[in-house]
């Protein structure tokens, strides 16, 4: 084991696959994570001041730019993979090469997409009905943040680079800088002060559209220092239509397990739109508290596919197994920590985003299923990001496609709008769905035919 976390394991005599190690690559994703869900919140309870249904916009355009964008994001996430298992096969010099496969891969894919997505938001929102007033803020939203698109693909694809190498910290500290650009901005546009224009949600598109640029020329600085390219290989810039090819026959898959799935949610905020401008508020305020949590998960889940992903390039496949194991425990245990949170003070975490009492009204409900929600949707992001980092690709695709459109999609419709039980309704459905999906992945690890898979 000649990568960087296997040799600081051997120095400090760390368990491979054990909680110290996994805690320490762990723990700055998790800030990163965090301190990301932190300024799409603190833009929320700024945007939500100037009313119900501005909030419902921002959230509702949110949604929209995930939607198209994730296909493209978790395409070049597969870098991590690749990476981690270069590393830990004793081909380091080689790693950096994926890195300019991906973006030659996927990022036309993306500004060919961003182009149509453009041009067609205006008639797809009229077509899906929410209020008009709604359908402006989200329009405003998007527009602001469409030039910082292209930068926010090369922003992933780097992080993945270095968490595939080990490195969570430059993220992590990139990332600060790039919140506090944010931070600044959108208090300036959303409100009018330090000179800057009022914009309102336009002003919050445009801030973050600014912070990831800013984050994309930093990160990249550092990605092409003479350091991390000598021993990596960063600035070998070739393109190599071979390994395009095999970079996307991996990665693919992962880009289109999330855009089916977020696709499948995007009909389920549809739907909640449609209930009305006060449905839509609860539901974005709602997922920007449960985004806490899905991010520390998420944090977990990327280390544990660096740790999966480098342990299987080294062949040792107890190590990778157990990386699993321990990231599962540790992101179990912080999710019920949130779950305690939701129970005991929903009050005072809806009023962050709103003072608005028909929203506050549902905020305890809906907080209750959060609960319950969190410690279930842990289970299956962890489970897919050790898959990830086996390079098990296809399978959870399928499953999680066939899934998504077949239980949530139906049941979310019946439960929310048949049954006419509102947003609680579909979000009890949403629970269901996410039970029923972690049980699948947890079982695909179990069975062990992750451990044959070869990328």
């Amino acid at each position: 084991m000649s990568t960087e976390i296997a040799r600081t394991a051997a120095r400090t005599t760390m368990r491979p696959g054990g909680v110290r190690e996994v805690a320490l690559l762990a723990y700055p994703v998790v800030l990163t994570q965090l301190s990301q869900t932190l300024m799409f919140a603190v833009d929320a309870a700024m945007v939500g001041r100037l009313g119900a249904t501005e909030l419902g916009g921002v959230g509702f355009g949110g949604i929209w730019i995930w939607t198209v964008l994730c296909f493209f994001m978790g395409a070049v996430s597969g870098v991590q993979t690749f990476v981690s298992q270069e590393d830990g096969a004793l081909r380091a010099n080689t790693a950096g090469r994926w890195v300019w496969q991906a973006m030659a891969g996927v990022l036309p894919m993306q500004l060919a997409s961003v182009a149509v997505f453009l041009w067609v938001l205006p008639a797809w929102l009229a077509w899906l009905a929410p209020s008009a007033e709604l359908q402006a803020q989200c329009i405003a939203y998007v527009h602001g943040r469409a030039f910082g698109m292209p930068a926010l693909l090369g922003c992933m694809t780097l992080a993945a680079f270095f968490r595939g190498i080990g490195d969570t910290r430059t993220p992590l500290y990139v990332t600060l800088a790039g919140n506090v650009v944010n931070a600044g901005l959108a208090y300036g546009l959303i409100f009018g002060h330090f000179g800057l224009p009022r914009w309102g949600a336009f002003g919050a598109g445009i801030a973050t559209s600014v912070a990831d640029w800013v984050y994309l020329v930093s990160i990249g600085t550092l990605f092409l220092r003479p350091a991390l390219a000598r021993r990596f290989g960063t600035r070998d810039v070739r393109v190599e239509w071979a390994r395009v090819r095999r970079y996307l026959r991996t990665s693919l898959p992962i880009g289109g397990q999330w855009v089916l799935d977020m696709s499948a949610f995007a009909l389920f905020a549809t739907l909640v739109a449609r209930m009305g401008d006060v449905s839509m508020a609860a539901n974005q305020a709602l997922l920007n508290l449960a985004s806490f949590c899905f991010m520390l998960a998420y944090g977990i889940s990327i280390s544990c596919s660096t740790l999966v992903g480098r342990y299987i390039g080294a062949g040792d496949l107890g190590a990778a197994e157990r990386s699993y194991h321990t990231s599962l425990g540790l992101a179990l245990a912080l999710a019920a920590v949130v779950a305690v949170s939701f129970v005991t003070i929903p009050g005072p975490l809806f009023r962050i985003f709103t003072d608005d009492p028909a929203v506050l009204a549902l905020g305890g409900p809906l907080l209750l299923l959060a609960a319950a929600f969190q410690l279930l949707d842990a289970l299956g992001i962890v489970a897919g990001g050790a898959l990830r980092g086996a390079g098990d690709t296809r399978w959870p695709f399928l499953v999680q496609t066939g899934l998504a459109w077949g239980l949530r999609v139906p049941l979310v419709y019946l439960v929310g709008v048949v049954l006419a039980k509102g947003v609680v309704g579909a979000w009890l459905a949403e629970l269901v769905y996410i039970w029923v999906l972690g049980g699948v992945f947890a079982l695909r690890l179990r069975g062990g035919a992750w451990k044959g898979v070869r990328i």
